[in-house]
């Protein structure tokens, strides 16, 4: 749904642009997407050629400069049909936005320029086998030798770090300092000690790929340092606190997809006679789903909006808030977006069931949305930690 939200004439065209490549693109390719399992190079090229991949960044970096509200609305548009596509536009979203946080004028440039015209990737290395949600346990080193950091250790479920061209890496520079120990630096692929490890199998999703990575005396310039030393904490909560409302973006597209799905069928199903939409058992749960997607839209939209003011520096707002409308957004989309397609299955009963029918794949992705940036018993968390702070 592209609701205007005084969007500018030039917002909407970007956005007319995903809405007609979502349906005329994505939508056909969607299930071979996940049958390929493999990064969808040609909807990278679509989205780039289309000037999409600018959408996150502001004009002075190369990018289209339209903001956080119009990435939301491109993302969930995408959503819709296929629950790969929105990341091949905003995964750069995550693993650059350290750069834009904290980053020197110089890596801007050198950086997010490529970036936004579609000739880099990133990636965001944060999770570690031992460290997801209790960042400050993460074990990677950093330690200062000649003008190089050295850093050691591992990291896992690292999306898309196989295609990446650089990843922003979190490691402990004091390893005795806890979360004010960590700092963040850029790695460039390729990387002498930085070795790629499995891509993971996943319950869904497969053509993102979730990797491990190893640091085995890995070099990486001081200059590539982003913030100071021990400012690694910070870096990596601010960006996602900025990026969670994009998964609670894909969350909304994906429960709108289903519902839109369910609808159709329930128009088109006879059972006794009647369309089972004259059912008000049926009437009940498309309520019930419309009512969820249209809350979880207007919570995102407004953690957006706020993103954007933020950025444009209005002194009003605190980080408390934007970290609480973030994890709310992300939260109750998920959630949402796995009530939804679970209650799309029932309306659709055995077919929904059927890997030959969309749902069980929108079911499978929206699974795991409620666990990526932060499962959603960390937003729970995170949220009343900013109501209790208040």
């Amino acid at each position: 749904m592209l609701v205007n939200y005084n969007l500018t004439e030039e917002q909407q065209m970007v956005l007319n642009t995903v809405k007609r490549l979502a349906k005329e693109k994505v939508a056909p390719k969607a299930a071979d997407i996940e049958k390929e399992g493999k990064w969808p190079q040609d909807i990278f090229e679509l989205f780039k050629e289309n000037g999409l991949q600018g959408i996150p960044w502001p004009e002075e970096y190369g990018g289209t400069g339209t903001g956080a509200l119009v990435l939301i609305m491109a993302v969930e548009e995408l959503s819709k049909y296929c629950g790969v596509s929105p990341f091949v536009m905003s995964l750069n979203d995550l693993g650059a936005q350290p750069i834009i946080v904290a980053g020197t004028e110089e890596q801007k440039q050198k950086y997010i320029g490529q970036i936004a015209a579609g000739e880099s990737l990133a990636a965001f290395g944060l999770t570690e086998p031992d460290a997801g949600s209790d960042v400050a346990s993460l074990k990677t080193t950093a330690i200062l030798k000649d003008g190089k950091y050295i850093l050691n250790g591992q990291k896992c479920f690292i999306s898309n770090a196989d295609n990446a061209d650089i990843i922003t890496v979190f490691a402990k520079t004091d390893p005795a300092g806890g979360h004010r120990g960590i700092s963040c630096f850029v790695v460039e692929k390729p990387c002498p000690g930085l070795i790629i490890g499995k891509h993971e199998e996943k319950m869904g999703g497969d053509a993102l790929s979730a990797c491990e990575l190893f640091f085995e005396n890995c070099e990486v310039p001081a200059e590539n340092m982003l913030g100071k030393p021990g400012q690694g904490f910070f870096i990596a909560m601010e960006t996602l606190d900025r990026t969670r409302p994009m998964i609670a973006a894909v969350g909304v597209g994906t429960a709108q997809g289903c519902l839109d799905y369910a609808i159709q069928y329930s128009k088109q199903r006879v059972v006794f006679g009647k369309p089972i939409a004259a059912l008000q058992a049926i009437q009940f749960k498309l309520a019930d789903m419309a009512m969820k997607t249209e809350a979880a839209r207007q919570l995102t939209y407004r953690a957006a909006i706020l993103i954007d003011s933020y950025l444009e520096g209005n002194k009003d707002i605190q980080r408390t808030e934007l970290s609480k409308l973030g994890s709310m957004a992300k939260c109750y989309a998920t959630d949402v977006a796995m009530y939804v397609t679970t209650e799309a299955i029932q309306v659709c009963g055995g077919y929904g069931y059927m890997k030959d029918y969309p749902i069980e794949r929108r079911f499978r992705e929206a699974k795991l949305l409620q666990l990526i940036e932060g499962t959603n018993e960390i937003q729970r968390t995170v949220m009343a930690g900013c109501l209790l702070r208040d």
